[in-house]
């Protein structure tokens, strides 16, 4: 790498917890390459033990990601896709690489340049294992942006925090919860997480993951609709209308995050919740800055602080 870097931090969150609004926050940081979207766009992770080469590797990151491509036909793309309407791959959106539509659209107004500049780079990776490849490639990535330290943030990391824990020993943690009552009200509402609940629950009563279905694989006649190829955006959108279902998935996504916690136990952990956060968001931020080693924490907390504001809270029907 061209430059040495100073810190690598992973955010672990269920998502719906104000990690998004954490990772605009920690984007304002200029030393600080703010990585979102990234290992939730290189899913499955049944990859992550395999030795491959770098152009092995960047064919994956290159090619689109089926769920999100899925999202783009049936038209409920998830509104934290950055990809410019002048891109390249604006009027296939299906086809977009899954590199592109959030992870380095965030990054930059001009996403191919830096596609094009990666690359030029990454198929010459040494042959290694996916988590070194992915370390490498964020590594590179905040080399060629000009900072010296990364912050991965992916929302719905909680059930991927096995496999993280183990593959970045050496990564601050950072891990973010809310209550779950409002995370499940507003995973009720995300296109990406309606269709995170829809796999576990195929996972759940199949033992199969609808996007990795092998041929010949049947499913219940209740769950056929619900395939990649015949989903609907109503069928979807019906799914959202239980935030029971949402409730499960809290409870699946949490039990994996704290059993893996417990199990690895990193050297480098800062709990936050959500809910602090929105009540002394200038205190809240200054201790994640310092955590993540900030030269300039209470600076930055004081700058970006009043762009946390706490959600709008239901009103109660009325008669």
């Amino acid at each position: 790498m061209d430059n040495p870097i100073t810190g690598r931090s992973i955010i672990i969150s269920n998502g719906r917890c104000g990690s998004t609004l954490l990772s605009d926050l920690i984007a304002e940081q200029p030393d600080t390459l703010s990585a979102q979207e990234f290992f939730m766009s290189v899913t499955p992770w049944a990859r992550s033990q395999e030795v491959i080469t770098g152009a092995e590797y960047w064919s994956v990151l290159a090619a689109p990601k089926a769920e999100l491509a899925t999202l783009f036909r049936i038209g409920l793309a998830p509104k934290e896709v950055r990809y410019p309407a002048t891109g390249r791959w604006a009027g296939r959106m299906t086809e977009l690489p899954r590199v592109m539509a959030i992870t380095l659209s965030k990054l930059t107004d001009d996403p191919d340049a830096l596609f094009d500049q990666l690359a030029e780079r990454v198929p010459g990776f040494r042959t290694q294992s996916v988590a070194a490849h992915h370390r490498d490639f964020l590594d590179l990535l905040t080399t060629l942006t000009g900072r010296r330290r990364w912050v991965e943030r992916s929302g719905g990391s909680s059930h991927l925090a096995p496999h993280l824990l183990k593959g970045f020993p050496d990564c601050k943690i950072v891990y973010l919860t809310r209550n779950w009552e409002d995370t499940a009200r507003s995973m009720s509402r995300h296109s990406s997480f309606q269709l995170i609940q829809l796999r576990v629950e195929f996972l759940g009563r199949c033992g199969v993951d609808p996007f990795r279905l092998p041929p010949g694989q049947s499913v219940p006649a209740d769950l056929e609709r619900f395939l990649p190829d015949r989903l609907t955006a109503e069928a979807l959108r019906e799914r959202g209308r239980e935030t029971r279902r949402y409730l499960g998935l809290c409870a699946f996504m949490t039990s994996q995050a704290d059993q893996a916690l417990a199990d690895v136990g990193p050297e480098h952990l800062h709990r936050m919740r959500y809910e602090d956060l929105v009540a002394d968001p200038v205190g809240e931020l200054t201790r994640l800055g310092r955590f993540l080693d900030f030269e300039d924490a209470p600076q930055w907390a004081g700058r970006v602080a009043d762009r946390v504001v706490a959600p709008a809270r239901p009103q109660p029907a009325t008669v």
